[in-house]
């Protein structure tokens, strides 16, 4: 576990100095959320230690693309993934893994295995807790600060859009998030 612990830091490092300052949504704080959740995933789908270290990098690297580019970042992040986890000596098939983690959380997300349908509802975990609206409005804001222009009725549209053709894909988040999503759901049409 040790070097993963040290390629945690490196890779906050990084987010934390490199990320541009509009990015409110796609920040550290997203990175800590979705690693939280992967680790109550870990806990729950009694994951081994390898796969779970596997999972954890996942959910560091996912979002570090950003770094480079707001487009395409998947693709960036397994890059900074690959070149980072060659140096801590992890084998082509680790980093392979943590490669195919990152590009599931692509929307629309399209998980094949169980890591990957779990980092893509850890990563999206938000729309199914009693914070959704805070976290949406970060997003929101993002957004706008990367030069769109949406107004409240124009995000509450989106967002509807969005909430109605995402899917859970762990039964722990069809049984306890996906309720949850419904009524923010029906909340945000009643708005529009």
């Amino acid at each position: 576990m040790k070097p993963y612990q040290q390629i945690k830091e490196r890779v906050y490092s990084l987010l934390e100095n490199g990320l541009p300052a509009e990015l409110s949504y796609h920040c550290p704080e997203h990175t800590t959320d979705v690693l939280e959740v992967c680790e109550a995933y870990i806990e729950r789908e009694n994951i081994n230690d390898e796969k779970a270290e596997l999972l954890r990098l996942g959910a560091i690297f996912h979002d570090a693309g950003f770094i480079v580019s707001t487009e395409n970042h998947e693709e960036h992040g397994v890059e900074i993934a690959r070149e980072i986890m060659s140096a801590y000596n992890y084998s082509d098939q680790q980093i392979a893994k943590v490669a195919g983690l990152i590009r599931a959380t692509r929307i629309p997300q399209s998980p094949a295995s169980l890591l990957e349908k779990i980092i893509c509802d850890a990563d999206l975990d938000y729309l199914g807790r009693d914070n959704f609206y805070e976290i949406s409005d970060r997003l929101m804001r993002e957004l706008n600060a990367l030069g769109n222009n949406l107004d409240e009725l124009t995000w509450n549209k989106m967002q509807i859009r969005f909430l109605e053709n995402h899917n859970y894909y762990t039964s722990y988040a069809r049984q306890h998030l996906q309720p949850v999503k419904e009524k923010r759901l029906e909340e945000l049409r009643r708005k529009v």
